[in-house]
């Protein structure tokens, strides 16, 4: 079984797991009332996706 000849420091930990970074989440404009929603859902503020009314409008 192989195993570490050193103890690895805690820089070199840290190096490697300097990629590991939360994403933003993507953010476009809803093409009915302009409002940021998230792409591929339905708009809450208005309801619509894709031209369509799944929700009741938000008052």
């Amino acid at each position: 079984m192989a195993v570490p000849k050193r103890k690895q420091s805690k820089m070199k930990g840290r190096k490697r797991r300097t990629h590991y970074t939360a994403l933003t989440p993507t953010v476009v404009k809803c093409s009915n009332c302009g409002e940021p929603k998230r792409p591929h859902h339905v708009c809450l503020s208005c309801g619509t996706y894709r031209g369509r009314q799944f929700l009741e409008p938000a008052v």
